[in-house]
């Protein structure tokens, strides 16, 4: 069943023709968008792409200039109050008190959600998030690892029902966030619903469903399986001496649309698989290994990003 197809009573977010300006520039342009409740939803594309403008649109601290359109079943043009209530936002940047203590800042948070049982709701978060330990440490004294575990905890105090994550894991080390992706599978399999928006191409994988945004247009959407075979690109990859020199040639030739390095190899790219055939043909050289591969999510990206118009240019 498509997403377009599904029931409305199992959409955490149902909008229609979202669309947001500043000034005369339009910033997310007409984005129609399902989530289903319990889904990891992931949002792609370049910085500038309208992702945390969109984001802050859902969660009530943007009014859209147009469309339509619920949120949790509220109306995202009229219903903000309640969407805030019901949403946590895990911004970019670490957003907590550097000189209070993990446990005075979740405490802080409960408040302001007029959590019930609060020191109750507060050690329970330390302790699903492995806190507890540092429960008096000052957050200014934690390294990015463990400032993102707060934040997390942070958005997860009063029990939402969706879960905006922008960027959430930038500058942290691969095992922080290979556990806050654990994390995140366990909570949406406890049936929270999250948007997360990233530019790591190994987190977007473990997405369940991915959109691609540039430049405020919604270019592509669906499984990742969908979002590949939607692309189509043709994608060969070559390994051999002189790859610099080749690179060069390549780039100068009719249907190659990139040409990427990937530690040894070069990825060639084109939409045309006949133009890129033709291609490789005129360069050929038997100290090169040539093989056709699929195409992977970043070369996807690329090739999504370089066919894309900037709206400010």
């Amino acid at each position: 069943m498509t997403a377009a197809a599904a029931n409305p009573a199992e959409l955490a977010i149902d909008v229609t023709g979202i669309t947001k300006r500043f000034g005369q520039k339009t910033v997310v342009n007409a984005i129609d968008l399902q989530v289903r409740r319990g889904e990891i939803y992931g949002f792609l594309g370049p910085n500038g792409s309208g992702k945390t403008t969109f984001i802050r649109m859902l969660c009530g601290l943007l009014t859209p200039d147009g469309g339509q359109g619920t949120c949790l079943g509220f109306d995202v043009l009229k219903q903000q109050a309640e969407i805030k209530r019901q949403v946590g936002y895990m911004t970019q940047k670490f957003s907590y008190y550097e000189d209070l203590s993990l446990r005075e800042n979740l405490d802080f948070i409960a408040r302001i959600y007029d959590v019930p049982d609060r020191a109750t709701a507060v050690q329970r978060s330390l302790d699903r998030l492995g806190l507890a330990n540092r429960s008096t440490q000052l957050a200014g004294q934690l390294s990015g690892g463990w400032k993102q575990r707060l934040a997390l905890a942070a958005c997860l105090i009063h029990s939402p029902k969706l879960l905006l994550l922008d960027e959430p894991t930038a500058g942290v080390d691969p095992k922080a966030r290979r556990e806050f992706w654990e994390e995140i599978h366990q909570l949406a399999a406890d049936g929270l619903t999250v948007l997360i928006t990233t530019h790591y191409m190994d987190e977007a994988e473990r997405c369940h469903r991915l959109a691609y945004l540039a430049y405020g247009n919604l270019l592509a959407r669906g499984t990742l399986p969908e979002v590949l075979a939607g692309a189509q690109l043709t994608t060969w990859v070559v390994a051999g001496p002189g790859l610099r020199e080749l690179a060069a040639a390549l780039k100068k030739l009719d249907g190659v649309e990139q040409v990427v390095a990937f530690g040894t190899t070069l990825h060639v790219s084109g939409r045309d698989p006949q133009k890129i055939e033709a291609a490789i043909a005129a360069v050929r050289d038997p100290r090169h290994e040539w093989k056709q591969i699929r195409s992977g999510l970043e070369d996807v990206f690329i090739s999504l990003m370089d066919t894309a118009k900037d709206n400010f240019a």
